[in-house]
């Protein structure tokens, strides 16, 4: 198995919708998610991790050790049951023994990349136990108030069950009798016009050692952060683009190596003072501002706000570094004061 990450992380994400809706809230007839207090846009963390997972579902065809645990439409039973199939003694309806969830945990830490990445809870069915994942994510956030919209549309046909009929013929006659109007439906989309989002996000070398979550499975998470939404376009989703990704890698700062290792794993600054953000050109406090370039009229595309970064603030034993593609493979980029 790969050596588990060996530095602690936190991230700040940006991403943006525009004419879309971002993640719908089922408690409110699918409508954008807003905080109700501030009319603020949001994005949850369970549809930020939906979209990395499938990601790498394509991007690694769903293959072991790079497997997706939890998929759509599936019973996680099935896969469950298969790590105690696949460990010593192979799978036995009464026994439950420590060791034997153990051995299931760890072969669906090895094998599931959302496993040893988010986490799971596995001691349904067989029971393989729960693993508490290195990779957290934050609900995301708007920089500015969305204004949630309904805008009506016209669908040009019915999807009507006809009562008596029972084949294609049946329906062409029963089409053919009917009113033009008739055979026109009327619907609703919700969307926002703009919203510019920041998620943050934590990364763990302590929970990594438990489930192996190496230096190449960071690769990739940071590679499916900037590519997700070019594989997740749908009409209701708008125009969805990844943005900016600001990492911030802890590296210890002790002349004594085991120290510093140690610095590197449980981290040299608390992650508010690396991830909180400023929202003016003349901020003098944090690391990372975002701001719009003229506050009189709202937001409508990414090129409306302005991002100032500035690694001389940065603690001591922290490094930053920007994300990008080139090429297919992902490009980290060190930024010094």
């Amino acid at each position: 198995m790969p050596e588990p990450i060996q530095n602690r992380y936190e991230f700040l994400y940006l991403f943006d919708c525009e004419n879309g809706n971002p993640n719908g809230d089922p408690d409110a007839g699918n409508a954008p998610r807003i905080d109700p207090e501030d009319m603020h846009g949001l994005v949850s963390d369970v549809a930020l991790k939906r979209r990395i997972r499938n990601y790498v579902q394509i991007a690694r065809e769903n293959r072991m050790p790079n497997a997706i645990f939890v998929q759509h439409a599936t019973n996680l039973n099935r896969q469950i049951l298969r790590a105690h199939e696949e460990t010593p003694g192979g799978y036995q309806e009464k026994v439950r023994t420590k060791s034997k969830v153990e051995a299931a945990r760890d072969w669906m830490c090895a094998n599931f990349y959302d496993v040893r990445t988010f986490g799971a809870v596995m001691s349904t069915g067989p029971n393989a136990g729960q693993v508490r994942g290195p990779v957290q994510l934050s609900f995301a956030r708007s920089l500015d108030p969305v204004l949630p919209m309904e805008v009506a549309i016209t669908r040009m046909a019915v999807a009507e069950e006809v009562k008596g009929k029972k084949s294609s013929a049946e329906y062409a006659a029963w089409e053919a009798e009917q009113d033009e109007d008739k055979l026109r439906t009327m619907g609703r989309k919700s969307l926002i016009p703009y919203g510019l989002y920041v998620a943050r996000g934590f990364i763990s070398a302590h929970l990594a050692s438990g489930t192996g979550f190496s230096e190449a499975d960071l690769a990739l998470f940071w590679e499916a952060l900037l590519s997700m939404y070019d594989h997740d376009r749908s009409a209701s989703k708008g125009m969805m683009s990844a943005r900016g990704l600001y990492i911030f890698r802890h590296v210890g700062t002790d002349t004594n190596p085991q120290q510093c290792a140690r610095q590197a794993i449980l981290g040299c600054a608390p992650a508010h003072r690396l991830l909180d953000l400023g929202t003016t050109s003349e901020d003098t406090e944090h690391i990372v501002s975002i701001y719009r370039l003229d506050a009189t009229k709202p937001a409508r595309c990414f090129a409306d706000y302005a991002i100032a970064v500035h690694p001389d603030r940065l603690p001591a034993g922290v490094e930053l570094y920007t994300a990008s593609l080139e090429g297919g493979s992902v490009r980290l980029s060190r930024l010094v004061g």
